[in-house]
């Protein structure tokens, strides 16, 4: 029988706080699964733990039997998502807790594949373990967001990253690249790339930016998301940018319409390891939001980073698929009048009404706000 919230003990909570920081530090890693943590416990002490591996295999699960070893045998398996119970390119998680001969299973939710679903906890409990489920389910769910829009949405969790001015600019003129924050927001923002599978910017950024988009933190560099540039006929578009040079190294495409073929064939003739890839524009000529983010979900991308420009910004807000807002904030620079405004015409205070601030935190002279769709 599936526990009930209030079953838990203050032990049972720091356990599965272990194991949702296990899976936090494998966010962007995991490919199209979910990032998991499991951490097993014997008589007080944790024995064997794990996250999802990177590209998404192994699971949590047997990594963390694997180090308990006969150590799991009477245990506590502490897991942030339902253990899988179906066959895909691995064995059942389940499979695995049950041939240990673990004692007892707490997982923080469900898991909404339809091939799981509440069946994990059903084999788990007619196999004789003890189970529980819904322990820290806000916060797991708030980690698995990504994972959880894409098969309950069928789109990626959209994150907005915007760093604006005092007076809510992001550039000091059209076409001009302009640094808005310090080098702690800068440290912030790449380890952030590094915890998403995408991040996408439009043709204006690439102009007048020329941006890597890659994670540049220490020991994190081979957390590089796949790279995504949208451009309805790629007009002006260096065929030299800084992302299709390094194609090879870092996985980047190309999302353009039928008016951007031939510079699209152009670019690859150039760069062969770019991906191109082509969508119907809409009557006004532009691609649609939601059409790029199907095609993402499409490829497994779990969690987007929308990170430029105020155009792209603006198109994704209005699309009313922006999930999370990033606002790296620089409270001691102005830009003035003739600056770029963040969201191209939209008032940056009215978008987030719309939103609850749910974290904050000073980064030297900056400050970074993250809200959450309300």
């Amino acid at each position: 029988m599936v526990a009930v919230r209030g079953d838990f003990s203050a032990e049972d909570e720091w356990h599965m706080r272990h194991a949702l920081n296990l899976a936090r530090a494998a966010l962007g890693r995991t490919a199209e699964n979910p990032s998991v943590g499991c951490v097993i416990v014997r008589d007080g002490q944790v024995v064997g733990a794990g996250a999802t591996a990177a590209g998404g295999r192994p699971h949590a699960e047997p990594q963390a039997l694997a180090m308990a070893g006969e150590q799991a045998r009477g245990a506590t398996a502490y897991v942030t998502l339902e253990p899988c119970a179906h066959h895909g390119q691995t064995p059942p998680c389940t499979d695995a807790l049950i041939a240990a001969e673990v004692r007892r299973v707490v997982a923080a939710m469900c898991d909404p594949d339809p091939r799981v679903n509440g069946g994990g906890l059903k084999l788990l409990a007619d196999a004789g373990l003890e189970v529980g489920c819904g322990l820290l389910e806000n916060e797991a769910r708030k980690l698995l967001a990504g994972f959880l829009t894409r098969h309950e949405v069928g789109r990626p969790f959209v994150q907005l990253k915007l760093a604006v001015s005092a007076d809510g600019m992001i550039a000091a003129a059209p076409g001009q690249a302009t640094a808005i924050t310090g080098e702690p927001a800068l440290r912030r923002a790449h380890l952030m790339r590094a915890q998403v599978d995408a991040i996408l910017v439009g043709a204006g950024t690439l102009r007048s930016d020329d941006p890597m988009l890659t994670c540049r933190l220490p020991g994190l560099e081979d957390r590089s998301p796949l790279r995504v540039v949208v451009s309805r006929a790629l007009a002006g578009v260096p065929q030299d940018a800084r992302l299709f040079g390094t194609a090879h190294e870092v996985p980047t495409v190309v999302f353009t319409t039928p008016a951007g073929r031939q510079r699209a064939l152009a670019l690859k003739q150039r760069h062969a390891a770019l991906g191109i890839v082509p969508l119907a524009a809409d009557a006004a000529g532009d691609i649609p939001v939601m059409a790029v983010l199907e095609k993402l979900a499409e490829m497994k991308i779990n969690r987007l980073m929308v990170e430029g420009g105020a155009v792209m910004a603006r198109a994704f807000i209005a699309a009313g698929v922006v999930d999370e807002i990033a606002l790296f904030e620089a409270p001691e620079k102005r830009l003035g009048p003739q600056g770029v405004a963040a969201l191209a015409g939209l008032a940056l205070e009215d978008v987030l009404d719309g939103y609850q601030l749910t974290q904050e935190m000073a980064l030297g002279a900056d400050v970074l706000r993250r809200y959450e769709r309300a």
